[in-house]
Formats: C-alpha cells, sequence, structure tokens
C-alpha cells in the first residue's frame, strides 16, 4: 500500500485512488447484483459469488496501482496519516475522492445491469454484534497491511485480496471494513446495500478498528518505517 508524498504527483495519486475505488465498487456491487441473479435464492452461494470477484479486484487494483496510490479505503489514508506518510491535506483529498470514486463505481454497476442509477439501500445491518464485526474486519485489515509492508512489501496485494475474501465470511457485517465502501453502498438497494441510516455507526467502527491496528502493528513491529515506491517496486520484483 503505498502511503507517501514522494514519487507521483498529488493528482495522479488522486487519480489513482478514484479510479481503483470506482473500480472496486463496480467489483463489489455489480457481482453481488450479478450472483443474486443467478443463485436462485440461495444467499450462501450468491455471497460466495461475490466475494470471489472482490478479493480478486483487490489484488489486481493492488498490483496494478502500487508506483502510485492504493488506498481505496479512508480507514487506511488516516492510518497513513497518522504514521506522518500522507499530510493532513492530501489524506482529506484522499477521502473526498474515495468515496466519489465509490459512487461512481455503484452508479456504474448499475447501469451495466439495467438497475435505476439513484437509489438509497433498505437492508438493514445494525446492531452490536454488526458494529463489533466492523471493528474486528477493519483491525484485521490495517493490521495486515502494515504487518506485511514491515515483512514483504511486495505481497500486499496478494494479501489484502485474501483478507478481504476470508473477512466476508468470517464476520457478521461481511467486511465491509472501508468508510467509502460503505458511503457507496448505501446508495444501492440491490445484495451489497446496507441502509444509509446504518452507515454513520458502521464507519465509526472501522476508523476505531483501523487506529487500534495502527497502535498494535506498531508494537508488534517495532518502529514504523516509511517504505518508498522504489522499495516496493524492487521487493515486487525480487
Amino acid at each position: 500500500m503505498s502511503g507517501i508524498d514522494s514519487g507521483p504527483g498529488l493528482d495522479r495519486r488522486l487519480g489513482a485512488e478514484f479510479v481503483g475505488t470506482a473500480f472496486l465498487l463496480a467489483t463489489v456491487v455489480g457481482s453481488g447484483i450479478m450472483a443474486e441473479r443467478l443463485a436462485d435464492g440461495n444467499v450462501a452461494l450468491a455471497l460466495l459469488c461475490n466475494t470471489i470477484p472482490t478479493g480478486a479486484i483487490l489484488t489486481v487494483l493492488i498490483t496494478a496501482f502500487g508506483p502510485l496510490s492504493t488506498h481505496f479505503n479512508p480507514a487506511v489514508t488516516l492510518v497513513f496519516a497518522l504514521r506522518r506518510e500522507v499530510s493532513a491535506s492530501d489524506a482529506l483529498l484522499y477521502a473526498a475522492v474515495q468515496i466519489a470514486g465509490g459512487i461512481i463505481g455503484v452508479w456504474a454497476a448499475h447501469a451495466m445491469f439495467e438497475e435505476s442509477i439513484v437509489q438509497f439501500s433498505t437492508h438493514v445491518r445494525t446492531g452490536g454484534a454488526q458494529w463489533f464485526a466492523e471493528g474486528v474486519a477493519t483491525f484485521g485489515l490495517v493490521l495486515t497491511i502494515l504487518t506485511i509492508l514491515k515483512s514483504r512489501p511486495g505481497a500486499v496485494a496478494m494479501g489484502v485480496g485474501l483478507y478481504i475474501t476470508a473477512a466476508y465470511w468470517f464476520t457478521a457485517s461481511t467486511s465491509f471494513a472501508n468508510p467509502a465502501v460503505t458511503i457507496a453502498r448505501g446508495l444501492s438497494d440491490t445484495f451489497a446495500g446496507i441502509r444509509p441510516n446504518d452507515v454513520p455507526a458502521f464507519i465509526a467502527a472501522q476508523l476505531v478498528g483501523g487506529v487500534v491496528a495502527l497502535g498494535v502493528a506498531h508494537w508488534l513491529c517495532g518502529e514504523s518505517s516509511t517504505h518508498s515506491v522504489t522499495e516496493e517496486s524492487a521487493a515486487e520484483a525480487d
């Protein structure tokens, strides 16, 4: 996960964040629509068919945009800002384009499947277990990113893709683990949707989980180290 301010210009990094988050949400929502249509009422099968494309696209996107910026997630951006690898002003811009990209991705999925473009979800996802699950999901995601960055930076894409694939199934909330994803999914009354009223609590749990993971990763790995794009690219080439 590239998080530093050196290297590509801000416009290119923001472009990568926008395009990457748009494709992530197009995949999450689009595969959910396709899965629900083909699963013939089998919710477990639909969830599996939603899970695999999501993990796969994360692996592709992080690999493809690695030299630019690959947060695609305001909670991840917050963690890198707290590590002082992204400035506060840039972090706000990252979050804005991630949210915008996510919404565009949802609308693109709706258009591809001939759904109404503008929707608001009616899928209720609330309660202490769901909120705790989102905290756990985001904690695990951020811990995965930070520890792999410390041990083997070139493996982050695979690690994140596999973690999210697993977390769809071991968390009660199916691991949104991303405020931009949560906001965008509030605008889709399809398989992957979440009722807008339930969005704020999910986001709060995600941010708390991410910050706690930062502290745990610092303790486990010692002093955090800044990984340059060059270092990550070199590791990927090994």
